[in-house]
């Protein structure tokens, strides 16, 4: 059962449901369950969520929330983001307690990666 008024559920636009589910596999291991041709819901990624087919995307710049993801190794994170084809919109750069960079998945959604190394 889920806790009580705690975050439980995320979702995300998608322009491009088969290159971000691809993205999501490749880089993080994420699992995926279709709803139809225009819903996808994720698993395994320490929060629950899904993608909807949309031509909008979620930026910082547009005053989107921005989810974080915790790498042990943030260079060899970074190097399978590129791979997969992410497009990295801050290089690594340190701020207290750690470093980090930013990226845009195959949709465009801005997302994080940081390390406490």
């Amino acid at each position: 059962m889920p806790d009580h008024e705690r975050l439980n559920y995320v979702e995300f636009p998608a322009r491009d449901l088969p290159a971000t589910k691809a993205f999501f596999e490749t880089v993080f291991g994420w699992s995926f369950t279709d709803y139809g041709p225009e819903y996808t819901a994720f698993a395994d990624a320490g929060l629950e969520g899904g993608f909807f087919q949309s031509d909008l995307c979620s930026t910082t710049d547009a005053g989107g929330a921005l989810l974080v993801f915790f790498s042990q190794n943030l260079e060899e994170t970074l190097s399978k983001v590129e791979a997969a084809g992410g497009k990295i919109v801050k290089p690594i750069f340190s701020f207290p307690g750690g470093r980090r960079f930013q990226f845009q998945e195959p949709s465009g959604n801005e997302l994080a990666v940081w390390s406490d190394q």
